[in-house]
Parts: structure tokens; C-alpha cells; sequence
């Protein structure tokens, strides 16, 4: 039996167009197995006894599908809210924030959030466990691999500039989990600031506040799935 814990609120991200799919519908809602991509990640945080709550992010054309095919068809009680992205990832998130901060209650706001990319369908209970112990310490945690490859940092015209030490770069993954009031105070600055690049959660997070950012270990399975390529591998995981 886990100790009393903070409340845990999941933002599912599918809001994104796949325009390197190459299909006509959304990635997210390709079929592995027979069901949509999207629908393993809720699947796993429905079942997980540490989400409390999810908030689904999906574009506006989207949302009433969402309601039918994927909420009410699949089961998914713990969505609490279906709410409408941003025209970038970012955007999506700070919707997303935005929803935990006006429209729920204030226990909350006093937990903690992972926000997780809806076409990461191999994410699992311990991936959770492990991102939960992490960030009731550090505050703030990604979930990532270690690379397997050589990376070369490249200049402006394409030649190598440096080799890092392979055992210092990791590739980042999702759930990305959060205190919620962190969260939402370097969210909140990145907005008021401008800028548009930030690609991930913890980018923000590292730039906008003090707060270290705990590398935790995910799975090398825990593929995003971008390309038609992608979507073959994902086969092959959901077959194993």
C-alpha cells in the first residue's frame, strides 16, 4: 500500500496533424492491433491506480470523434475534460495547464502532472511508478533512454563540430512529470516571453526556472510514432 500521495493529472497530447504519416487521418488514430494508437496510452493510465485524471488535448475538428470513438467507445471514465490544442505542441500543453488551473479543483494544483505524447503507445504501470518516486523527490523528472548511437553535433554548414560522450546524451521520451504549480509557472513564462522553440516540456523547465530536470529511465520500445516505418515497428512491439 503507496502512502498518501498528491493527486496525479495526465495530459494526453493529440492534437498533432502527422503530416509525415503521409495519411489523411491524424497518426493518433491509425489502428495498431485493431484499435487506435491513442487508445493504448489512455488505456494504461485508465487502468493505473496512480492517475487520477486525465485531460485530453485533440484538435478542434477532432473533438467530437474524440468524444464517441475514443471516450465513450473505449470507456476512458478518468478523461474529466476533452479540450481543444494550440497550433504547436507547446500551445497544446499550456491549454492543457490552462484547464488544470481554472477549472479543477485546488488539490489539483497542489499535485502533480505528466504530459504525455498520445502516439507513445508502449508507455507501462512501472514507466509511471518510476516518473511518480522521481518527482515526489526532484520535483521535476523526463522519462528517457540512454543512446545507442555515436551523436555528432553538426555546424551551420554540416560538418562535425563535436562528439559528445555517448554516455552523457540521452534521447528524451514522454510522460514528462511535473509538481503542477512548476509546471505551470515555466509554461507561464515561456508564453509571456515569446519565444517558440521549445520541443519538449523539461526544455522549458531548465530554461525558465531553477529547477533540475531527473533523467529517468523509460524503455527503448517507448517509440514515438512519426513515420510509416514507425508504425511497422509499432506492430511488431504490440504483437510481442
Amino acid at each position: 500500500m503507496r502512502r498518501t500521495r498528491k493527486r496525479c493529472t495526465a495530459i494526453v497530447l493529440a492534437a498533432g496533424q502527422g503530416r509525415r504519416m503521409g495519411e489523411k487521418i491524424q497518426k493518433q488514430y491509425l489502428e495498431i492491433q485493431g484499435k487506435p494508437i491513442l487508445y493504448y496510452s489512455l488505456q494504461i493510465m485508465q487502468s493505473s491506480p496512480l492517475i487520477d485524471q486525465i485531460i485530453l488535448v485533440t484538435g478542434a475538428e477532432q473533438l467530437s470523434y474524440c468524444r464517441k470513438e475514443i471516450i465513450d467507445k473505449y470507456g476512458f471514465t478518468k478523461i474529466c475534460r476533452l479540450v481543444e490544442g494550440g497550433a504547436e505542441r507547446y500551445l497544446s500543453v499550456w491549454n492543457g495547464l490552462e484547464t488544470i488551473q481554472n477549472e479543477l479543483e485546488a488539490d489539483d494544483r497542489e499535485g502533480y502532472v505528466f504530459i504525455h505524447d498520445g502516439v507513445r503507445p508502449f508507455i507501462s504501470e512501472e514507466m509511471l511508478e518510476r516518473a511518480l518516486m522521481a518527482v515526489e523527490e526532484y520535483r521535476a523528472c523526463v522519462i528517457a533512454m540512454p543512446v545507442k548511437d555515436t551523436i555528432k553535433i553538426a555546424d551551420e554548414n554540416g560538418f562535425v563540430y563535436h562528439t559528445p560522450n555517448r554516455k552523457m546524451v540521452w534521447a528524451i521520451q514522454t510522460p514528462q512529470v511535473f509538481e503542477f504549480a512548476l509546471a505551470y509557472q515555466g509554461y507561464k513564462a515561456l508564453i509571456e516571453s515569446g519565444r517558440t522553440d521549445a520541443t519538449d516540456d523539461s526544455m522549458i523547465i531548465e530554461t525558465f526556472t531553477d529547477v533540475k530536470v531527473k533523467l529517468i529511465k523509460g524503455a527503448y520500445e517507448n517509440i514515438k510514432i512519426t513515420t510509416p516505418d514507425d508504425l511497422k515497428i509499432a506492430e511488431a512491439f504490440a504483437q510481442e
